[in-house]
């Protein structure tokens, strides 16, 4: 009777995955317990095959780099482990079974949180709930640390790289600490700080955590993926891991690091409308293209949605995301998707209250309104603003932006820009300036007016940058 149990509950999980799904997960088997061929299959029967904690070390160890970190193998582990076959002594061996092996692909890439969650619950901590928030941290920084570095080790950051952005450390901590915001307690209550570390979290507080927060399965289907390289190669029906990072496009032979770092891109851009996360194009950089504001303009002035991000000069990281081209004028644009946010020191998204639509705001050369370019709040007092005397710029809100409930996103009041960014996200409009099409310089009389005021106007041919077609960019 246990054995029909316990191969129908394996069968049902081996019936979730395609043929070709399954003779992947087979090969990897066979690959960790060290029996191939048909000879291991003759042996089947009487030596049962199973896989141990150094033999996943020792195929990590097989690499020249690790492709994942050695905690995160540990904790895979210690997942495969935790699952109970009927009939068996459960935990007690250190040894995982072909069914167990199964159960734990089949429950953490194809289950819903109800399946995942004791698996989740071992892998945080062997011994199983209650757990501590400083428990489920260490998991979300080792996770949020292992999807960078494999992503990384496989080429599959599409552009991006460690060395052309910021040291994902920091980055790790703040998007760990992002996530373990959401943990509520049985009351509904967020605990925070300190006193969320220091909190007991039972299975449903982190069944629930799990279900709400998706990057937590999206990152887990990573890790597997591409840290145990199976199922990687096969077309995903979903497009959260094929989005996860975007192509990123405008950066090849410069030598810029971006303001951005891995996690921030990856969290910003799951904030991102679902037809825009594809690519980010890098459209103005203070350090490739100077600080003058009338470059800004000329860089980013009807070239579709983009992401803008700025430091100040005491290190805070923050910025936005434009729905609509920018466009100067004195009226507000853009609509309800366009939000603020922080990298650094925290890493928060903030959207739109719906008090009003001020949502984004460019002008320049005007006697009677604002000349900058702004995000939020009102003229004056905004959540996020560059003035066109560039360099000085604020972020107002006592105690949050009336537009985005954003709190004071610089580190004083009033700043000064160390470094901008501005970033395209998505495919260019048909009108951005396309090779063989008038610039952009050409058809805005407004951007024209502005590089004379300037005293730009012989020089703007200099500004004509062609939008970088560099597809070979891997």
């Amino acid at each position: 009777k246990m054995g029909n149990a316990e191969s129908n509950a394996y069968q049902n999980h081996l019936s979730r995955f395609l043929p070709e799904e399954q003779s992947d997960i087979d090969g990897l088997f066979d690959a960790l317990s060290g029996s191939s061929g048909s000879a291991g299959a003759k042996n089947a029967k009487t030596t049962r095959k199973t896989v141990t904690l150094a033999a996943l070390q020792a195929r990590q160890a097989a690499h020249t780099r690790e492709p994942l970190p050695e905690p995160m193998t540990v904790r895979l582990y210690n997942g495969m482990k935790s699952i109970d076959l009927p009939g068996k002594s459960s935990g007690l061996s250190e040894q995982i079974a072909k069914e167990q092996f199964v159960i734990f692909m089949s429950n953490l890439l194809k289950g819903n949180a109800d399946e995942k969650i004791s698996i989740i619950m071992r892998m945080i901590a062997k011994t199983g709930g209650p757990l501590k928030g400083k428990q489920i941290q260490e998991f979300a920084e080792d996770l949020i640390t292992s999807v960078v570095h494999v992503l990384s080790y496989r080429k599959e950051l599409k552009g991006w790289s460690l060395e052309n952005t910021r040291d994902s450390s920091s980055g790790v901590k703040a998007l760990a600490s992002e996530l373990l915001s959401e943990l509520k307690l049985p009351d509904g209550t967020k605990p925070v700080g300190s006193q969320l570390l220091e909190t007991n979290f039972d299975q449903s507080a982190i069944e629930d955590w799990v279900y709400r927060v998706p990057q937590i399965s999206v990152f887990l289907s990573v890790v597997i993926r591409q840290g145990l390289h199976v199922l990687h190669s096969l077309p995903d029906q979903t497009n959260d891991i094929l989005n996860l990072v975007p192509l990123c496009k405008g950066v090849k032979g410069r030598e810029v690091v971006s303001l951005f770092d891995i996690p921030a891109i990856i969290y910003i851009n799951s904030h991102l409308p679902a037809e825009l996360q594809h690519k980010w194009q890098l459209l103005f950089s203070s350090r490739l293209h100077g600080e003058s504001f009338s470059q800004l303009c000329a860089h980013i002035v009807k070239k579709g949605p983009c992401i803008v991000i700025l430091r100040d000069l005491d290190g805070f990281l923050f910025g936005g995301f434009a729905s609509h081209s920018w466009e100067v004028k004195p009226q507000f644009q853009g609509d309800n998707r366009c939000f603020l946010f922080s990298v650094f020191p925290t890493l928060a998204v903030y959207t739109c209250t719906g008090y009003n639509d001020h949502y984004m705001y460019l002008n320049n050369g005007q006697q009677t309104m604002p000349n900058g370019l702004g995000m939020g709040g009102q003229h004056g007092y905004f959540g996020l603003w560059i003035d066109s005397d560039y360099g000085k710029g604020h972020s107002k809100a006592k105690p949050r932006c009336t537009t985005y409930n954003s709190p004071q996103l610089s580190a004083k009041e009033d700043f000064t820009l160390d470094a901008m960014e501005v970033w395209a996200v998505g495919d260019a409009p048909e009108n951005a300036g396309r090779k063989g099409k008038k610039s952009i310089l050409d058809v805005d009389p407004q951007a024209q007016a502005l590089l004379e005021m300037a005293g730009k106007s012989r020089q703007s041919e200099g500004l004509r940058e062609p939008i970088e077609e560099d597809e070979d960019d891997d």
